[in-house]
């Protein structure tokens, strides 16, 4: 049983900053891969960023590239979001999540176990 806790939303203009925090606790935080998922009002969960537990190899989604960057503090137990160049598109409920499988860094929701509550992001335009 892993227990995740986001925090660091809030509302922010456009083109401002935001660091997101993810801390999980239960089991041991380098069993997992972690990832950022984010749902807008009326839309699918998408993901955002993800980051493998040892290598801490990195993955992002096209529209996140080059703005955003996901790291992980073992010692920790908590994952980062940081976010810039923030737009209206990046408005959302952001979520992290785990995914037992350590050693693929996967895009796809079904295949994270454990979700938080989430945090909400809004950028104004």
């Amino acid at each position: 049983q892993v227990h995740l806790v986001e925090s660091g939303g809030g509302l922010v203009q456009a083109g401002g900053s935001l660091r997101l925090s993810c801390a999980a606790s239960g089991q041991t935080f380098d069993m997992y891969s972690m990832g950022w998922f984010r749902q807008a009002p009326g839309k699918e969960r998408r993901f955002v960023a993800a980051i493998a537990p040892i290598s801490g190899i990195t993955a992002y989604a096209d529209s996140t590239e080059g703005r955003f960057t996901i790291s992980k503090d073992n010692a920790k137990n908590t994952v980062y979001l940081q976010m810039s160049s923030l737009t209206a598109e990046d408005t959302g409920v952001y979520s992290c999540a785990t995914n037992p499988n350590r050693d693929y860094i996967s895009r796809s929701p079904t295949d994270y176990n454990y979700w938080g509550q989430g945090t909400q992001v809004t950028v104004s335009s």
